[in-house]
Protein backbone atom coordinates (compact mmCIF):
# COMPACT_ATOMS: atom_id res chain seq x y z
CA UNK A 1 0.00 0.00 0.00
CA UNK A 2 1.31 3.00 -1.02
CA UNK A 3 1.84 6.08 1.44
CA UNK A 4 -1.04 8.09 2.35
CA UNK A 5 0.80 11.21 1.55
CA UNK A 6 4.10 11.00 -0.29
CA UNK A 7 4.46 13.07 -3.68
CA UNK A 8 6.41 11.89 -6.21
CA UNK A 9 9.03 14.29 -7.00
CA UNK A 10 9.25 15.74 -10.88
CA UNK A 11 9.47 12.55 -13.55
CA UNK A 12 9.90 9.84 -10.63
CA UNK A 13 8.52 6.78 -11.26
CA UNK A 14 5.77 5.73 -9.77
CA UNK A 15 5.75 1.71 -9.05
CA UNK A 16 2.80 -0.02 -8.47
CA UNK A 17 1.67 -3.50 -7.30
CA UNK A 18 0.85 -3.74 -11.05
CA UNK A 19 2.90 -6.38 -13.71
CA UNK A 20 2.85 -4.71 -16.95
CA UNK A 21 2.41 -6.91 -20.39
CA UNK A 22 2.35 -4.39 -23.11
CA UNK A 23 1.56 -6.44 -26.22
CA UNK A 24 -0.03 -3.74 -28.35
CA UNK A 25 3.23 -1.96 -27.96
CA UNK A 26 4.67 -4.75 -29.27
CA UNK A 27 3.01 -4.71 -32.55
CA UNK A 28 4.87 -1.60 -33.56
CA UNK A 29 5.12 1.52 -34.63
CA UNK A 30 3.06 1.11 -37.71
CA UNK A 31 0.46 1.25 -34.76
CA UNK A 32 0.32 3.77 -32.79
CA UNK A 33 2.37 7.02 -31.49
CA UNK A 34 4.95 6.66 -27.97
CA UNK A 35 3.30 9.55 -26.33
CA UNK A 36 3.27 10.55 -22.67
CA UNK A 37 -0.27 11.94 -20.61
CA UNK A 38 0.12 15.60 -20.06
CA UNK A 39 -0.17 16.59 -17.23
CA UNK A 40 -3.29 18.34 -15.17
CA UNK A 41 -2.69 21.06 -12.66
CA UNK A 42 -3.23 20.26 -8.79
CA UNK A 43 -5.82 17.36 -9.29
CA UNK A 44 -8.30 15.59 -7.37
CA UNK A 45 -10.39 12.52 -6.69
CA UNK A 46 -13.97 12.75 -8.24
CA UNK A 47 -14.93 9.07 -7.92
CA UNK A 48 -13.06 5.76 -7.58
CA UNK A 49 -14.32 2.18 -8.16
CA UNK A 50 -13.14 -0.26 -6.01
CA UNK A 51 -14.27 -3.06 -7.98
CA UNK A 52 -12.52 -2.34 -10.50
CA UNK A 53 -9.58 -2.08 -8.40
CA UNK A 54 -9.82 -5.34 -7.00
CA UNK A 55 -10.35 -6.93 -10.61
CA UNK A 56 -6.89 -5.05 -11.39
CA UNK A 57 -5.55 -6.62 -8.38
CA UNK A 58 -4.57 -3.18 -7.36
CA UNK A 59 -4.28 -2.76 -3.55
CA UNK A 60 -7.75 -0.08 -2.67
CA UNK A 61 -5.22 1.58 -0.61
CA UNK A 62 -3.91 3.44 -3.89
CA UNK A 63 -7.31 4.75 -4.52
CA UNK A 64 -6.77 7.12 -1.76
CA UNK A 65 -3.30 8.16 -2.55
CA UNK A 66 -1.76 11.29 -3.45
CA UNK A 67 0.61 8.98 -5.88
CA UNK A 68 -1.36 7.30 -7.65
CA UNK A 69 -3.63 10.65 -8.21
CA UNK A 70 -0.84 12.16 -10.00
CA UNK A 71 0.17 9.12 -12.42
CA UNK A 72 -3.80 9.08 -13.43
CA UNK A 73 -3.94 12.50 -14.20
CA UNK A 74 -0.59 12.66 -16.38
CA UNK A 75 1.78 13.97 -13.63
CA UNK A 76 4.04 10.91 -13.16
CA UNK A 77 4.93 8.10 -14.65
CA UNK A 78 4.06 4.40 -14.11
CA UNK A 79 7.08 1.72 -13.70
CA UNK A 80 6.38 -0.50 -16.50
CA UNK A 81 3.69 1.06 -18.65
CA UNK A 82 4.42 1.92 -22.18
CA UNK A 83 2.27 5.13 -23.09
CA UNK A 84 0.76 5.25 -26.62
CA UNK A 85 -2.17 6.99 -28.60
CA UNK A 86 -3.07 4.53 -31.01
CA UNK A 87 -4.19 5.04 -34.42
CA UNK A 88 -7.33 4.01 -36.34
CA UNK A 89 -9.80 5.51 -38.99
CA UNK A 90 -13.49 4.82 -39.21
CA UNK A 91 -16.72 5.85 -40.68
CA UNK A 92 -19.06 8.90 -38.71
CA UNK A 93 -22.39 8.73 -39.41
CA UNK A 94 -22.14 6.65 -42.02
CA UNK A 95 -19.16 8.92 -43.97
CA UNK A 96 -15.76 7.66 -44.39
CA UNK A 97 -13.73 10.16 -42.02
CA UNK A 98 -10.31 8.72 -43.03
CA UNK A 99 -7.83 9.36 -40.38
CA UNK A 100 -9.03 9.43 -37.04
CA UNK A 101 -7.12 7.72 -33.82
CA UNK A 102 -6.43 8.28 -30.06
CA UNK A 103 -7.38 11.78 -30.02
CA UNK A 104 -7.51 12.45 -26.30
CA UNK A 105 -6.57 8.68 -24.84
CA UNK A 106 -2.90 7.16 -23.53
CA UNK A 107 -3.22 3.78 -23.46
CA UNK A 108 -0.84 3.20 -20.20
CA UNK A 109 -0.27 -0.65 -21.22
CA UNK A 110 -1.82 -4.50 -20.09
CA UNK A 111 -1.68 -5.91 -16.57
CA UNK A 112 -3.71 -8.74 -15.39
CA UNK A 113 -5.05 -9.07 -18.68
CA UNK A 114 -6.70 -5.70 -18.93
CA UNK A 115 -5.70 -2.68 -20.68
CA UNK A 116 -5.81 0.46 -19.02
CA UNK A 117 -6.17 3.52 -20.78
CA UNK A 118 -6.61 7.92 -19.88
CA UNK A 119 -9.07 9.58 -21.76
CA UNK A 120 -8.76 12.71 -21.65
CA UNK A 121 -5.38 13.23 -21.05
CA UNK A 122 -3.95 15.72 -23.64
CA UNK A 123 -2.83 16.39 -27.39
CA UNK A 124 -2.08 13.64 -29.55
CA UNK A 125 -0.79 13.56 -33.65
CA UNK A 126 -4.43 12.19 -33.63
CA UNK A 127 -6.92 15.45 -31.66
CA UNK A 128 -7.38 16.34 -35.33
CA UNK A 129 -8.69 20.15 -34.43
CA UNK A 130 -9.21 18.88 -31.07
CA UNK A 131 -7.36 19.72 -27.69
CA UNK A 132 -6.97 16.49 -26.31
CA UNK A 133 -9.45 17.08 -23.20
CA UNK A 134 -12.36 15.79 -21.46
CA UNK A 135 -14.73 17.67 -19.45
CA UNK A 136 -16.01 16.94 -15.51
CA UNK A 137 -19.95 16.41 -16.73
CA UNK A 138 -18.63 13.73 -19.90
CA UNK A 139 -16.27 12.19 -17.37
CA UNK A 140 -18.45 11.53 -14.47
CA UNK A 141 -21.00 10.14 -17.11
CA UNK A 142 -18.61 7.41 -18.67
CA UNK A 143 -17.41 6.65 -15.12
CA UNK A 144 -20.85 6.02 -13.79
CA UNK A 145 -22.35 4.51 -16.74
CA UNK A 146 -19.32 1.69 -17.46
CA UNK A 147 -20.09 0.45 -14.35
CA UNK A 148 -23.94 0.52 -14.04
CA UNK A 149 -23.60 -1.58 -17.65
CA UNK A 150 -21.70 -4.17 -16.09
CA UNK A 151 -23.70 -4.25 -13.09
CA UNK A 152 -26.49 -5.12 -16.00
CA UNK A 153 -24.62 -7.92 -17.34
CA UNK A 154 -24.41 -5.59 -20.42
CA UNK A 155 -20.74 -6.45 -21.94
CA UNK A 156 -18.90 -3.39 -21.45
CA UNK A 157 -15.10 -1.46 -20.54
CA UNK A 158 -14.99 -0.80 -16.88
CA UNK A 159 -13.97 2.86 -15.25
CA UNK A 160 -11.67 2.48 -12.27
CA UNK A 161 -11.69 6.03 -11.62
CA UNK A 162 -11.84 9.95 -12.50
CA UNK A 163 -9.58 12.66 -11.15
CA UNK A 164 -10.09 16.65 -12.26
CA UNK A 165 -8.82 19.66 -12.06
CA UNK A 166 -9.40 23.21 -12.23
CA UNK A 167 -7.61 23.51 -15.66
CA UNK A 168 -10.26 25.14 -18.01
CA UNK A 169 -11.38 23.62 -21.22
CA UNK A 170 -13.66 24.72 -24.00
CA UNK A 171 -16.60 23.60 -25.07
CA UNK A 172 -20.06 25.59 -25.26
CA UNK A 173 -18.89 27.20 -22.63
CA UNK A 174 -15.59 27.16 -20.13
CA UNK A 175 -15.77 23.81 -18.25
CA UNK A 176 -13.21 21.91 -16.18
CA UNK A 177 -10.92 18.97 -17.16
CA UNK A 178 -10.89 15.34 -15.78
CA UNK A 179 -9.12 12.12 -17.09
CA UNK A 180 -11.33 8.82 -16.38
CA UNK A 181 -9.27 6.03 -15.99
CA UNK A 182 -10.75 2.85 -18.15
CA UNK A 183 -10.41 -0.98 -18.56
CA UNK A 184 -10.84 -2.97 -21.02
CA UNK A 185 -9.28 -6.03 -22.12
CA UNK A 186 -8.89 -4.57 -25.30
CA UNK A 187 -9.78 -1.23 -26.80
CA UNK A 188 -9.30 -2.31 -30.12
CA UNK A 189 -12.02 -1.12 -32.69
CA UNK A 190 -13.54 -2.31 -36.18
CA UNK A 191 -11.71 0.95 -37.60
CA UNK A 192 -8.44 -0.29 -36.63
CA UNK A 193 -8.82 -2.58 -38.95
CA UNK A 194 -10.62 -0.48 -41.63
CA UNK A 195 -7.41 2.04 -41.47
CA UNK A 196 -4.91 -0.86 -42.44
CA UNK A 197 -7.84 -2.10 -45.00
CA UNK A 198 -8.25 1.37 -46.50
CA UNK A 199 -4.49 2.09 -46.79
CA UNK A 200 -3.92 -1.71 -48.81
CA UNK A 201 -1.50 -2.21 -45.83
CA UNK A 202 -1.74 -5.78 -45.90
CA UNK A 203 0.86 -6.67 -43.94
CA UNK A 204 -0.41 -4.79 -40.86
CA UNK A 205 -4.07 -5.52 -41.11
CA UNK A 206 -2.69 -9.29 -40.66
CA UNK A 207 -0.06 -8.70 -38.05
CA UNK A 208 -3.26 -6.65 -36.52
CA UNK A 209 -6.23 -9.53 -37.16
CA UNK A 210 -3.68 -12.44 -35.84
CA UNK A 211 -2.81 -10.27 -32.84
CA UNK A 212 -6.45 -10.04 -32.25
CA UNK A 213 -7.13 -14.00 -32.86
CA UNK A 214 -3.82 -15.14 -30.90
CA UNK A 215 -5.32 -13.00 -27.78
CA UNK A 216 -9.16 -13.33 -27.64
CA UNK A 217 -9.88 -15.58 -30.30
CA UNK A 218 -7.77 -18.55 -30.21
CA UNK A 219 -10.84 -21.06 -31.45
CA UNK A 220 -10.81 -19.33 -34.83
CA UNK A 221 -7.17 -20.36 -35.26
CA UNK A 222 -8.92 -24.04 -35.70
CA UNK A 223 -11.67 -23.06 -38.29
CA UNK A 224 -12.98 -25.97 -39.78
CA UNK A 225 -16.06 -26.31 -42.25
CA UNK A 226 -16.78 -25.72 -46.16
CA UNK A 227 -15.83 -22.35 -45.31
CA UNK A 228 -12.60 -23.06 -43.21
CA UNK A 229 -11.14 -19.75 -43.34
CA UNK A 230 -9.54 -18.05 -39.74
CA UNK A 231 -10.36 -14.68 -40.40
CA UNK A 232 -14.04 -15.41 -41.28
CA UNK A 233 -14.00 -17.08 -38.19
CA UNK A 234 -13.08 -13.96 -36.77
CA UNK A 235 -15.74 -12.33 -38.49
CA UNK A 236 -18.38 -14.59 -37.19
CA UNK A 237 -17.27 -14.30 -33.62
CA UNK A 238 -17.21 -10.21 -33.87
CA UNK A 239 -20.48 -10.68 -35.39
CA UNK A 240 -22.37 -12.61 -32.66
CA UNK A 241 -20.86 -10.69 -29.70
CA UNK A 242 -21.95 -7.57 -31.40
CA UNK A 243 -25.22 -9.39 -31.96
CA UNK A 244 -25.88 -9.66 -28.18
CA UNK A 245 -24.10 -6.73 -26.92
CA UNK A 246 -27.04 -4.76 -29.06
CA UNK A 247 -29.97 -7.09 -27.93
CA UNK A 248 -29.09 -6.18 -24.25
CA UNK A 249 -29.11 -2.84 -25.29
CA UNK A 250 -32.64 -2.69 -26.54
CA UNK A 251 -33.68 -5.05 -23.92
CA UNK A 252 -32.52 -2.85 -20.90
CA UNK A 253 -33.85 0.72 -22.99
CA UNK A 254 -29.90 2.01 -23.63
CA UNK A 255 -28.99 4.47 -26.40
CA UNK A 256 -25.57 4.73 -27.45
CA UNK A 257 -25.94 7.77 -29.03
CA UNK A 258 -22.44 7.79 -31.81
CA UNK A 259 -22.38 3.90 -33.05
CA UNK A 260 -19.41 4.90 -35.53
CA UNK A 261 -17.65 2.09 -36.49
CA UNK A 262 -13.95 3.45 -34.36
CA UNK A 263 -16.31 3.77 -31.86
CA UNK A 264 -17.72 -0.29 -31.91
CA UNK A 265 -15.37 -2.56 -30.37
CA UNK A 266 -14.11 -5.52 -31.63
CA UNK A 267 -14.52 -7.54 -28.63
CA UNK A 268 -18.43 -6.78 -28.69
CA UNK A 269 -17.84 -4.18 -25.86
CA UNK A 270 -19.96 -1.64 -25.17
CA UNK A 271 -17.28 1.46 -25.23
CA UNK A 272 -16.56 5.24 -25.59
CA UNK A 273 -19.44 6.56 -23.77
CA UNK A 274 -20.69 9.96 -25.07
CA UNK A 275 -24.25 11.32 -25.78
CA UNK A 276 -25.18 8.06 -24.61
CA UNK A 277 -28.91 7.75 -22.46
CA UNK A 278 -31.08 5.06 -20.71
CA UNK A 279 -35.15 5.72 -21.61
CA UNK A 280 -37.08 7.56 -20.00
CA UNK A 281 -41.08 7.01 -21.95
CA UNK A 282 -40.45 4.11 -24.43
CA UNK A 283 -40.09 6.39 -27.66
CA UNK A 284 -38.83 3.87 -29.89
CA UNK A 285 -37.70 6.72 -32.39
CA UNK A 286 -35.83 8.61 -29.70
CA UNK A 287 -32.27 10.43 -30.38
CA UNK A 288 -30.55 10.59 -27.62
CA UNK A 289 -27.06 12.26 -29.48
CA UNK A 290 -28.72 16.05 -30.21
CA UNK A 291 -25.68 16.23 -32.79
CA UNK A 292 -27.26 13.41 -34.38
CA UNK A 293 -29.82 15.50 -36.38
CA UNK A 294 -30.85 12.97 -39.08
CA UNK A 295 -31.55 10.56 -36.41
CA UNK A 296 -29.43 8.13 -37.94
CA UNK A 297 -28.40 5.99 -34.16
CA UNK A 298 -32.18 6.44 -33.24
CA UNK A 299 -32.76 3.66 -30.59
CA UNK A 300 -34.58 1.67 -32.94
CA UNK A 301 -32.08 1.80 -35.84
CA UNK A 302 -29.06 0.42 -33.57
CA UNK A 303 -29.43 -2.94 -34.46
CA UNK A 304 -29.32 -2.00 -37.82
CA UNK A 305 -26.76 0.36 -37.47
CA UNK A 306 -24.93 -2.31 -36.14
CA UNK A 307 -25.02 -4.63 -38.56
CA UNK A 308 -23.70 -2.09 -40.88
CA UNK A 309 -20.82 -1.75 -39.10
CA UNK A 310 -20.38 -4.98 -39.32
CA UNK A 311 -20.81 -4.53 -42.86
CA UNK A 312 -17.63 -2.26 -42.61
CA UNK A 313 -16.21 -4.51 -40.79
CA UNK A 314 -16.18 -7.08 -42.96
CA UNK A 315 -14.95 -5.19 -46.10
CA UNK A 316 -12.10 -4.40 -44.10
CA UNK A 317 -11.36 -8.20 -43.30
CA UNK A 318 -11.99 -9.16 -46.81
CA UNK A 319 -8.29 -9.15 -48.34
CA UNK A 320 -8.00 -11.67 -45.48
CA UNK A 321 -10.89 -13.88 -45.90
CA UNK A 322 -10.84 -13.52 -50.17
CA UNK A 323 -13.67 -14.88 -50.76
CA UNK A 324 -16.78 -12.41 -50.32
CA UNK A 325 -19.17 -15.14 -50.31
CA UNK A 326 -17.88 -16.69 -47.06
CA UNK A 327 -17.70 -12.56 -45.73
CA UNK A 328 -21.99 -12.54 -46.81
CA UNK A 329 -22.43 -15.80 -44.76
CA UNK A 330 -20.72 -14.37 -41.83
CA UNK A 331 -22.56 -11.40 -41.90
CA UNK A 332 -26.10 -12.50 -42.49
CA UNK A 333 -26.19 -14.47 -38.90
CA UNK A 334 -26.28 -11.22 -37.33
CA UNK A 335 -29.73 -10.74 -37.49
CA UNK A 336 -30.86 -14.25 -36.01
CA UNK A 337 -28.26 -14.15 -33.41
CA UNK A 338 -29.42 -10.62 -32.61
CA UNK A 339 -33.44 -11.78 -32.65
CA UNK A 340 -32.92 -14.77 -30.88
CA UNK A 341 -30.66 -13.12 -28.06
CA UNK A 342 -33.10 -10.26 -27.85
CA UNK A 343 -36.08 -12.66 -27.53
CA UNK A 344 -34.81 -14.66 -25.11
CA UNK A 345 -34.03 -11.50 -23.05
CA UNK A 346 -37.35 -9.90 -23.25
CA UNK A 347 -38.85 -13.72 -22.38
CA UNK A 348 -36.39 -13.02 -19.07
CA UNK A 349 -37.89 -9.53 -18.48
CA UNK A 350 -41.26 -11.08 -18.43
CA UNK A 351 -40.20 -14.23 -16.49
CA UNK A 352 -41.00 -16.90 -19.47
CA UNK A 353 -38.17 -18.47 -19.50
CA UNK A 354 -39.85 -21.85 -19.15
CA UNK A 355 -41.22 -21.59 -23.25
CA UNK A 356 -37.89 -21.45 -24.23
CA UNK A 357 -37.30 -24.76 -26.04
CA UNK A 358 -34.15 -25.99 -24.17
CA UNK A 359 -35.86 -25.58 -21.18
CA UNK A 360 -38.38 -27.97 -19.66
CA UNK A 361 -41.38 -27.03 -18.47
CA UNK A 362 -45.39 -27.74 -17.84
CA UNK A 363 -46.73 -25.80 -20.54
CA UNK A 364 -49.14 -27.63 -22.54
CA UNK A 365 -49.04 -25.83 -25.35
CA UNK A 366 -47.91 -27.87 -29.01
CA UNK A 367 -43.88 -27.34 -29.33
CA UNK A 368 -43.01 -23.43 -30.54
CA UNK A 369 -46.51 -22.18 -30.26
CA UNK A 370 -44.99 -20.83 -26.62
CA UNK A 371 -42.41 -18.96 -28.02
CA UNK A 372 -44.93 -17.65 -31.08
CA UNK A 373 -47.03 -16.34 -28.15
CA UNK A 374 -44.45 -14.89 -26.26
CA UNK A 375 -43.03 -13.08 -29.15
CA UNK A 376 -46.59 -11.77 -29.47
CA UNK A 377 -46.88 -10.76 -26.27
CA UNK A 378 -43.80 -8.55 -26.72
CA UNK A 379 -44.49 -7.21 -29.63
CA UNK A 380 -47.77 -5.94 -28.25
CA UNK A 381 -46.41 -4.73 -24.87
CA UNK A 382 -43.80 -2.22 -26.51
CA UNK A 383 -46.64 -1.01 -29.10
CA UNK A 384 -48.51 -0.24 -26.27
CA UNK A 385 -46.19 1.33 -23.85
CA UNK A 386 -45.18 3.41 -27.11
CA UNK A 387 -48.30 4.60 -28.09
CA UNK A 388 -48.84 5.24 -23.98
CA UNK A 389 -45.69 7.04 -23.95
CA UNK A 390 -44.72 4.95 -20.56
CA UNK A 391 -41.87 4.98 -18.58
CA UNK A 392 -39.97 1.82 -19.48
CA UNK A 393 -37.89 0.94 -16.72
CA UNK A 394 -40.80 2.01 -14.06
CA UNK A 395 -42.97 -0.56 -16.20
CA UNK A 396 -41.06 -3.45 -16.16
CA UNK A 397 -40.30 -2.97 -12.10
CA UNK A 398 -43.67 -2.96 -11.58
CA UNK A 399 -44.57 -5.78 -13.75
CA UNK A 400 -42.14 -7.64 -11.78
CA UNK A 401 -43.86 -6.54 -8.42
CA UNK A 402 -47.08 -7.78 -9.62
CA UNK A 403 -46.07 -11.22 -10.11
CA UNK A 404 -44.84 -11.44 -6.87
CA UNK A 405 -47.91 -9.61 -5.33
CA UNK A 406 -50.30 -10.27 -7.43
CA UNK A 407 -51.72 -6.51 -7.88
CA UNK A 408 -51.75 -4.89 -11.37
CA UNK A 409 -53.57 -1.84 -10.61
CA UNK A 410 -49.60 -0.01 -10.19
CA UNK A 411 -48.76 -1.52 -14.08
CA UNK A 412 -52.43 -0.83 -15.10
CA UNK A 413 -52.09 2.76 -14.02
CA UNK A 414 -49.23 3.59 -16.29
CA UNK A 415 -51.35 3.80 -19.17
CA UNK A 416 -53.95 5.73 -21.00
CA UNK A 417 -55.68 2.98 -22.78
CA UNK A 418 -56.60 0.82 -20.29
CA UNK A 419 -59.01 -1.45 -21.88
CA UNK A 420 -55.78 -2.22 -24.79
CA UNK A 421 -54.04 -3.16 -21.48
CA UNK A 422 -56.35 -5.29 -20.04
CA UNK A 423 -56.20 -7.42 -23.00
CA UNK A 424 -52.54 -7.70 -23.07
CA UNK A 425 -52.43 -8.71 -19.22
CA UNK A 426 -54.98 -11.35 -19.72
CA UNK A 427 -52.89 -13.06 -22.71
CA UNK A 428 -49.79 -12.60 -20.75
CA UNK A 429 -51.31 -14.27 -17.15
CA UNK A 430 -53.18 -17.29 -19.67
CA UNK A 431 -49.24 -17.73 -20.87
CA UNK A 432 -48.01 -17.50 -17.09
CA UNK A 433 -50.56 -19.99 -15.59
CA UNK A 434 -48.60 -23.15 -15.58
CA UNK A 435 -45.23 -21.12 -14.35
CA UNK A 436 -44.89 -20.93 -10.36
CA UNK A 437 -45.33 -17.24 -9.67
CA UNK A 438 -42.80 -17.09 -7.07
CA UNK A 439 -39.92 -18.24 -9.27
CA UNK A 440 -41.60 -15.81 -12.05
CA UNK A 441 -41.50 -12.86 -9.83
CA UNK A 442 -38.30 -14.16 -8.39
CA UNK A 443 -36.62 -14.17 -11.80
CA UNK A 444 -38.13 -10.85 -13.07
CA UNK A 445 -37.03 -9.01 -9.94
CA UNK A 446 -33.54 -9.96 -11.15
CA UNK A 447 -33.89 -8.92 -14.60
CA UNK A 448 -35.85 -5.81 -14.70
CA UNK A 449 -33.78 -2.79 -12.87
CA UNK A 450 -35.07 -0.86 -10.32
CA UNK A 451 -32.43 1.49 -10.93
CA UNK A 452 -30.97 2.47 -14.45
CA UNK A 453 -28.30 6.11 -14.82
CA UNK A 454 -31.62 8.31 -15.70
CA UNK A 455 -30.25 11.52 -17.68
CA UNK A 456 -31.34 13.59 -14.58
CA UNK A 457 -29.65 10.71 -11.79
CA UNK A 458 -26.14 11.66 -13.36
CA UNK A 459 -27.00 15.83 -13.85
CA UNK A 460 -27.61 16.11 -10.31
CA UNK A 461 -24.41 14.17 -9.37
CA UNK A 462 -22.62 16.54 -11.85
CA UNK A 463 -24.07 19.36 -10.49
CA UNK A 464 -22.93 19.08 -6.81
CA UNK A 465 -19.53 17.94 -8.59
CA UNK A 466 -19.24 21.24 -10.46
CA UNK A 467 -19.29 22.54 -6.32
CA UNK A 468 -17.12 20.48 -5.17
CA UNK A 469 -18.93 17.83 -3.73
CA UNK A 470 -18.30 14.73 -5.00
CA UNK A 471 -20.89 12.48 -2.66
CA UNK A 472 -23.10 12.74 -5.25
CA UNK A 473 -20.83 10.38 -7.96
CA UNK A 474 -19.86 7.85 -4.77
CA UNK A 475 -23.71 7.45 -3.53
CA UNK A 476 -24.90 7.09 -7.10
CA UNK A 477 -22.10 4.45 -8.33
CA UNK A 478 -22.99 2.73 -5.03
CA UNK A 479 -26.72 2.83 -6.41
CA UNK A 480 -26.10 1.65 -10.01
CA UNK A 481 -23.55 -1.40 -8.48
CA UNK A 482 -26.69 -2.86 -7.33
CA UNK A 483 -29.37 -2.01 -9.12
CA UNK A 484 -32.11 -4.91 -8.65
CA UNK A 485 -31.78 -3.98 -5.13
CA UNK A 486 -34.76 -2.08 -3.67
CA UNK A 487 -32.89 0.81 -1.65
CA UNK A 488 -35.64 1.53 0.78
CA UNK A 489 -33.74 5.20 1.18
CA UNK A 490 -33.62 5.62 -2.78
CA UNK A 491 -37.09 5.57 -3.70
CA UNK A 492 -36.69 9.02 -5.46
CA UNK A 493 -34.08 7.42 -7.65
CA UNK A 494 -35.97 4.74 -9.14
CA UNK A 495 -39.19 7.68 -10.05
CA UNK A 496 -40.11 9.35 -12.60
CA UNK A 497 -38.01 11.93 -14.02
CA UNK A 498 -38.74 15.34 -12.98
CA UNK A 499 -39.95 17.70 -15.29
CA UNK A 500 -36.50 19.78 -16.08
CA UNK A 501 -35.05 16.27 -17.44
CA UNK A 502 -36.21 16.62 -20.62
CA UNK A 503 -34.31 19.58 -21.26
CA UNK A 504 -31.01 18.01 -20.90
CA UNK A 505 -29.14 17.98 -23.72
CA UNK A 506 -26.16 15.51 -24.67
CA UNK A 507 -24.33 15.68 -27.65
CA UNK A 508 -20.65 14.22 -29.24
CA UNK A 509 -19.42 17.61 -27.36
CA UNK A 510 -17.52 16.37 -24.12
Amino acid sequence: MPPMNARPTPLELVKTDLVWDNSFYQLGKAFFTPLAPQPLSDPYWVGTSPAVAHLLRLDRGWLESDVLLQALSGNQPISGTQPLASVYSGHQFGQWAGQLGDGRAILLGQTNGLEVQLKGSGLTPYSRMGDGRAVLRSSIREFLCSEAMHALGIPTSRALCVTGSNDEVARESLETAAVVTRVAPSFIRFGHFEHFSARNQLSELTQLADYVMDRFYPDCRHAVGPDGNAYCALLQQVVARTAVMVAHWQAVGFCHGVMNTDNMSILGLTIDYGPFQFLDVYDPGHICNHSDRLGRYAFDRQPDIAHWNLFALAQALLPLIKDQAQALRALNTFKAIFDSSYQRLMGHKLGLTALDADIPHPCPLPAGEGVTARRALIDGILKLLAQDRVDYTIFWRRLSQAQASGNTEPVRDLFLDRPAFDAWMLSYQELSAHIDKGLQANLMLKTNPKYVLRNHLGENAIRAAKRGDYSGVASLLALLETPFDEHPDHEADAGFPPDWASQIEISCSS
